[in-house]
C-alpha cells in the first residue's frame, strides 16, 4: 500500500479557480473511496485532524438510515460535509481551511 500526503500550505502558491475545482472534485472521489485524514483549521483557529468518508459502506447503518426525517439544510459550495469516523458522526469543513489530506491506497 501506498501512503500518498498532500500539503495545502497558505504559504505557498495559491491555485488558480479552475485548479481549485479539479482538488474539490479530486478530494471528494477519495472520500467516496474510503478513508481519508484531513488536516484543517477549525472556525476557532484551532487545528483539528479528521479521519473521514462519505462511502455508505463505512458508515454505521444506523447513521446511514436515519429513520428520521431530517430537515433540510441549506447547501453550501464553501463546506463540505462528511462522517468522521472516530467520533461517529457527521461533521464538516470549509473548504479553504484545509492544510494537509492523506489516504492510504
Amino acid at each position: 500500500m501506498n501512503d500518498l500526503n498532500m500539503n495545502l500550505k497558505p504559504e505557498g502558491p495559491k491555485l488558480s479557480e479552475k485548479e481549485f475545482k479539479l482538488f474539490k472534485k479530486w478530494l471528494k472521489s477519495h472520500l467516496e473511496f474510503g478513508p481519508v485524514t484531513v488536516t484543517f483549521t477549525k472556525v476557532d483557529g484551532s487545528e483539528r485532524i479528521m479521519e473521514c468518508t462519505t462511502n455508505s459502506k463505512l458508515i454505521p447503518e444506523v447513521e446511514n438510515k436515519s429513520s428520521e426525517p431530517k430537515k433540510e439544510k441549506k447547501k453550501s459550495d464553501e463546506a463540505i460535509t462528511v462522517y468522521d469516523l472516530q467520533a461517529n458522526g457527521w461533521r464538516s469543513f470549509r473548504w479553504d481551511s484545509i492544510k494537509q489530506v492523506r489516504f492510504v491506497l
